[in-house]
């Protein structure tokens, strides 16, 4: 592999914000075969659901990069944190579900990017409360944290829609299952 750089950057327009709009679970090695082109995920072949859950506020996608000159090694931490609001049985169930298992996880920004968090090795839920506050504004609901490691950053999503995060898979048989209110 190459190392050596092939870019600069300039200072860039103020035009982004930050915060997540959605996060869509799918259950791990579903994807079926994934192409990537220069880093960009363009196409899957596999047949899935992705579980859409819709965040508001307190809720962010981050990435470590862990570097070692004296072991040769780099990898990316991505971690994910939510907030959802709201306690049921249902979503009781499904935290459980989501802490057992190791899904992809595809993270939706408010600028219209979409990355895969977890797609080699999946993302695992590293933490989390069930709570129901103390005072009349605290928040009654949940607070997850996934994390995955992987040797890329979280790859970028071909050609995303605000209905699919995937509209850009052609050879995917992808179904979008979004929540209801409980």
């Amino acid at each position: 592999m190459a190392c050596d750089l092939t870019r600069g950057r300039k200072e860039p327009c103020k035009d982004v914000v930050g915060g997540i709009r959605a996060v869509y679970f799918t259950d791990f090695g579903d994807f079926g075969t994934v192409t990537q082109t220069d880093d960009e995920i363009t196409n899957m072949d596999g047949t899935f659901t992705a579980y859409k859950y819709e965040v508001k506020g307190n809720s962010s996608f981050e990435q470590a990069v862990t570097s070692s000159r004296e072991n040769g090694t780099t990898f990316f931490e991505q971690t994910l944190n939510l907030t959802l609001h709201k306690l049921s049985k249902e979503d009781h169930k499904e935290i459980k579900l989501l802490a057992y298992g190791r899904p992809h996880i595809a993270v939706e920004d408010y600028n219209g990017n979409v990355f895969v968090m977890g797609l080699e090795h999946g993302a695992d839920v590293s933490g989390g409360t069930i709570v129901t506050g103390a005072a009349m504004g605290d928040l009654s609901g949940y607070t997850l944290t996934f994390t995955a490691q992987e040797l890329k950053p979280a790859n970028f999503v071909a050609s995303p829609t605000a209905a699919d995060p995937y509209a850009g898979m052609s050879s995917a048989t992808v179904t979008v299952t979004e929540g209801t209110n409980s």
